[in-house]
């Protein structure tokens, strides 16, 4: 998903100098479920979901569809890490055209079904492959709905990331993240005052040192399994010291400084479905190249060491297993790889 306020005439601001940032949260809420009642059915090979690995709403997308084992059923086009105003590209396939839609752009899908669509064109993004026309942006409920609509086509032991015994909890927590941690470092960074980035600063670390406090005791945030509140708090300290650190000026301290957070973000990394689905090359260029009114000059940084990620956490003692009574997923499949050189 971009971060920016988009429109058909191409302009685009991240920041709005004397504003808090305020993200549009108006998305496609039509939902694709087992029952249809939106007029789009769970079927198999029908819908392509578009993502791009930089972005960290659409790397739940990715992580989800890969734990719950539906790419043979979901499949998946990937956009290249940058953009301008317009639209992500499919700048990384052949052609700059999706192998599948046939399009150069993620916007044609949208216009395909609202010609006159004005908010942004963002990823995650389900599209209907026979008609091109894209049915949902709304990312919170993509993944919640692979996890509840397309049961009938999960792997065998796939995860059960929404467990209806612990969906209160697991929202609650959900939504305090977003506010304050998945949101709160685009507030630092995209803050258009000196108070607006003070506020969201202070929030953000209050936040995070009350994640620090759950997980010193616990190694997953709901429960004793990973759930849809984990990775979506994973997709955010992943790219914590790589951007939001330094990009976002979230530095009171890195996240290799905070031990259980350091911990449980190594954990989560070396679970399979995680760590290989995260393309630290992309993310950076992403942050650094597209947000030019924080960083003029486009320059991509070297650092951080990433050597880190693959150090033993040893979260096991905490107790838990992270697929429960399931099974970890097989290896990405040919031609969904990280590429070499871009991972930890």
């Amino acid at each position: 998903m971009t971060e920016q306020e988009q429109d058909r005439s191409g302009a685009a601001d991240y920041v709005e100098p004397g504003s808090d940032f305020t993200r549009d949260t108006r998305y496609i809420a039509t939902r694709i479920t087992a029952d249809g009642r939106d007029g789009y059915p769970v079927e198999p090979g029908r819908y392509r979901l578009v993502a791009a690995r930089a972005c960290p709403w659409a790397n739940r997308a990715i992580i989800v569809r890969r734990l719950l084992g539906l790419e043979d059923v979901l499949s998946m086009g990937l956009c290249g890490p940058t953009h301008d105003e317009r639209s992500w590209t499919f700048d990384l396939d052949p052609g700059e055209l999706d192998p599948v839609l046939k399009i150069p752009r993620l916007q044609d899908a949208y216009f395909a079904r609202f010609p006159d669509y004005e908010r942004g064109i963002t990823v995650p993004a389900i599209v209907d492959v026979p008609t091109g026309q894209v049915v949902t942006n709304d990312y919170p409920h993509i993944t919640l709905d692979l996890s509840t609509e397309w049961t009938q086509y999960h792997r065998k032991g796939a995860p059960d990331l929404y467990p209806e015994e612990r969906r209160d909890e697991i929202d609650e927590v959900a939504d305090l993240v977003f506010r304050d941690v998945n949101n709160g470092v685009y507030r630092c960074g995209f803050a258009g005052s000196q108070s607006a980035y003070d506020s969201a600063y202070d929030r953000l670390f209050a936040r995070l040192d009350w994640l620090e406090e759950r997980l010193t005791t616990r190694r997953f945030l709901v429960g004793d399994t990973v759930t849809e509140a984990d990775v979506r708090l994973f997709t955010t300290l992943a790219r914590f010291d790589a951007v939001y650190h330094g990009h976002f000026k979230c530095n009171r301290n890195k996240l290799s400084e905070m031990p259980a957070l350091w911990g449980y973000a190594r954990d989560l990394f070396q679970t399979p479905g995680f760590g290989d689905t995260l393309d630290f090359v992309q993310i950076k260029q992403h942050y650094y190249v597209v947000h030019t009114d924080i960083n003029p000059t486009r320059i991509v940084p070297k650092g951080p060491d990433l050597s880190g990620w693959l150090l033993p956490h040893g979260r096991e003692q905490l107790g838990g297993r992270p697929f429960g009574n399931g099974t970890p997923p097989p290896p990405p499949k040919p031609g969904e790889e990280v590429p070499a050189g871009h991972g930890a």
